[in-house]
């Protein structure tokens, strides 16, 4: 821009504009107006930790596992159900089979509304969530990876903010960590079970609600924070377990009166 003086001089609305675009590529600028959206976990304490309320939608997440049970894959299903609110359409990209829909049931997951995705490589299941993403016509889309780069989680990034839909990346136990666009990281584990008292005409306790350790590693915003989650049926959602101070003081013997997460 050419002053009256004749020196010339930067368009301050131009940089401003150029400024506003570059902290968007970035990731950590004003994000689209449906980004702002949180789907609630049903726990206050986990919603009051939270900056938005509840887990960010259109944005992606990665939960990783602690251990090789099936912890992760199994609150993975319960966010799922959540954010398909009962109406809504996920999709889950794995590179095997596996999935269990009684289980995935259990867990408040309608498996009606469950489209699977089997892709013959890591490169293939994050192509797969990136066009779900694009769609803009699911309620989220899940990928389960072994390995991934900076670049793929940008690019899924960019995709759930395109499409308005939320991305979960599930990675397995051992995993290494990658620098990227993720709003939260989460790690799970399997935790056992309290046994529910003694079960009808068998003389010895039946098997308790599922467990989880959730461990909210990392939140652009949040502090860090650890739970310790049980299942509820009766309620259909999660909710903190009770204090460690209840609990017997030895687990119970491994096949009886226990009840993993899976």
């Amino acid at each position: 821009m050419l002053a009256s003086d004749g020196v010339s001089r930067p368009d301050a609305a131009l940089i401003a504009d150029l400024r506003a675009r570059i902290e968007g590529i970035g990731g950590w600028g004003p994000q689209p107006e449906h980004a702002l959206a949180a789907q609630s976990f049903g726990v206050d304490e986990i919603d009051a930790v939270l900056p938005w309320g509840g887990l960010p939608k259109a944005c992606i997440h990665e939960v990783a596992a602690a251990d090789i049970s099936a912890a992760a894959a199994g609150f993975c299903a319960v966010l799922l159900a959540r954010l398909a609110n009962q109406s809504g359409t996920v999709v889950w990209c794995r590179r095997k089979d596996g999935l269990y829909g009684p289980g995935l049931a259990a867990f408040g997951l309608d498996t009606g509304r469950l489209i699977v995705v089997r892709a013959r490589t890591d490169k293939d299941v994050f192509w797969a969530m990136e066009e779900g993403l694009r769609s803009g016509s699911l309620a989220a889309v899940l990928g389960e990876a072994g390995s991934t780069d900076s670049i793929a989680l940008r690019r899924l990034q960019l995709a759930a903010e395109t499409g308005g839909v939320t991305a979960l990346l599930l990675r397995p136990a051992g995993a290494a960590i990658v620098p990227g666009s993720v709003t939260s990281r989460w790690r799970v584990g399997t935790v056992s079970s309290v046994p529910a008292g003694t079960a009808p005409g068998k003389g010895r306790a039946g098997p308790g609600r599922p467990r989880w350790r959730v461990e909210l590693r990392r939140c652009k915003a949040g502090p860090p924070a650890t739970w310790l989650l049980e299942w509820r049926d009766e309620t259909g959602g999660l909710a903190v377990a009770a204090d460690l101070r209840h609990r017997p003081a030895a687990p119970p013997a491994h096949g009886v009166g226990s009840r993993l997460a899976v």
